[in-house]
């Protein structure tokens, strides 16, 4: 394994204050394949990835988010961009199939010196009738459920310290 790829892992944290400039279309471009090529459930390819960098949209998902939260203030952090994934209701692997999409995108965001964040709640947002039109407006197929999103952007700040890894994390059985 190379070490370099070992130092991403190692290295990146969860971003939650993001300067305001929106990330190019090349690195966003980057990150968005990076989900295409996680590893899926026997191949199938079940997620699906949008982006949002519109301003409206991406206040309505703060205003869904938060209203899910019970929260107010934005729980994507203010990132310029939104990045959602989807899976099909159907598929047995769909929380596995996504979760790996987002990882592998939070990995090439701060492999291109990007913060992200993981974000949760999409799965009731997307459950509702205002998260269902907004699925059918973006050309997405009926059936999916929302799987989770990242917030994506340059860190305003320099990421905290990782915690130590505990004690008993690890068993190797022989």
């Amino acid at each position: 394994m190379e070490k370099d790829f070992l130092q991403v892992i190692k290295t990146r944290r969860s971003c939650r204050k993001y300067r305001p400039e929106q990330i190019p279309d090349e690195t966003l471009n980057a990150i968005l394949e990076a989900g295409t090529y996680a590893p899926t459930g026997m191949g199938l390819q079940s997620p699906f990835i949008v982006a949002v960098q519109n301003g409206e949209l991406k206040s309505q998902l703060e205003r869904m988010n938060a209203a899910v939260r019970g929260v107010a203030g934005n729980p994507y952090y203010d990132a310029p961009t939104y990045i959602l994934v989807f899976s099909s209701a159907d598929c047995p692997f769909a929380v596995q199939d996504g979760s790996c999409v987002l990882e592998n995108m939070m990995l090439a965001a701060h492999a291109l010196g990007l913060g992200s964040c993981w974000i949760n709640r999409e799965r009731e947002m997307f459950a509702t009738d205002e998260g269902k039109r907004l699925m059918k407006e973006w050309g997405l197929p009926d059936g999916l459920i929302g799987i989770g999103a990242i917030s994506v952007g340059y860190p305003a700040a320099e990421p905290a310290a990782p915690k130590p890894r505990k004690s008993d994390y690890i068993r190797i059985l022989r």
